[in-house]
């Protein structure tokens, strides 16, 4: 397994991570033993980097890796988020960045996961009312007080994390990028560069599209995040299956798994990048670890380019109640 760079004190994690939304139920049912078969299977393959969140199933995904932990020793650098809440008139999601909040969150966060600190520690969705300035303020309290070990920020734009990086260190930035989602290609892959950050995509994948086998819109359950996102609506589904065949083709003639060349391709945008794709599956993390060995050349790419072209996927990547908190750029 190779090593990238996840903070700017040097510290190094595996090339890519595990995201752990899924432990949460998020894209269907499993359990906690599931989730832990996942995470030994992780630790084997040499994947030390684990994603979580609060709210991911309102502390259940930190809550299973916590139990988990429990029966091991500790090999994971560990990353957590906090910012998303909810109206308690309405239960509308709202963003909340105040200090008192976060450091509430934080502290709930740690008795989760059974920790003293978090490796890093991400603003999950910037709030509008408190300045960017004011929220590294915080961070670098938190940090001083070694309740965190770094500090990143979710979805936001290439000028707010310049605005942050000015106050302190910010170590990583996490948003949504694979080969259907590139919009980190036009200033935040390049900001992040320049000042020393590490990218890290979310959902390189595709939210599963990207894989031998994607999801069928049909069998989604109440609840599963991606009903009513228009990318797994028709027509548009169709379309972008129609895509994703041809993709999945091109995996085949070079004998591996679709989620394997897509993490692959991931890997060559920047060695700055350490994607952290969410499974529940011991298999499929497999496949993604793969991507780490697999030899890209400028043929493949460029045969991945005429394939899914930027701009190919037909829909919104978010239904229109889940883009408030994302930043928009360009």
């Amino acid at each position: 397994m190779q090593n990238r760079q996840l903070r700017q004190d040097g510290k190094t994690v595996s090339a890519i991570g595990l995201g752990c939304w899924s432990f949460a139920g998020s894209y269907g049912a499993t359990s906690e033993s599931e989730a832990h078969e996942t995470l030994a299977a992780a630790r084997d393959l040499g994947v030390d980097f684990l994603d979580t969140a609060n709210v991911y199933g309102m502390g259940v995904s930190e809550s299973i890796i916590g139990s988990y932990l429990k029966t091991t020793q500790n090999t994971f650098t560990i990353a957590t988020k906090a910012g998303i809440s909810r109206d308690p008139q309405t239960g509308a999601r709202v963003f909340n960045n105040t200090a008192a909040y976060l450091r509430g969150e934080l502290e709930n966060s740690l008795s989760r996961l059974g920790l003293e600190q978090v490796d890093l520690y991400y603003i999950h969705r910037r709030d509008a009312d408190v300045p960017i300035e004011d929220v590294m303020e915080t961070l670098l309290a938190f940090k001083a007080e070694g309740k965190i070990g770094g500090i990143g920020f979710s979805e936001i734009s290439p000028a707010s994390l310049r605005r942050a990086a000015a106050v302190g260190n910010v170590d990583a930035v996490q948003s949504e990028y694979s080969l259907w989602t590139r919009q980190p290609e036009m200033g935040m892959i390049q900001t992040c560069k320049a000042l020393g950050v590490a990218f890290v995509p979310f959902s390189p994948l595709g939210r599963g599209m990207l894989t031998a086998t994607p999801p069928d819109p049909a069998t989604f359950e109440k609840g599963h995040f991606r009903t009513g996102t228009p990318r797994f609506s028709e027509p548009n589904f169709s379309h972008n299956m129609t895509f994703i065949s041809k993709f999945q083709r091109l995996a085949q003639t070079l004998d591996i798994s679709p989620a394997t060349l897509a993490i692959a391709w991931c890997l060559t945008r920047g060695d700055h990048l350490i994607p952290i794709p969410g499974t529940r599956s011991a298999a499929h993390l497999a496949e993604c670890v793969a991507g780490c060995s697999f030899e890209m050349t400028r043929e493949i790419e460029d045969a991945i380019d005429n394939i899914l072209p930027i701009g190919w996927a037909h829909g919104d990547r978010y239904a229109p109640e889940q883009w408030p908190g994302v930043e928009g750029y360009c």
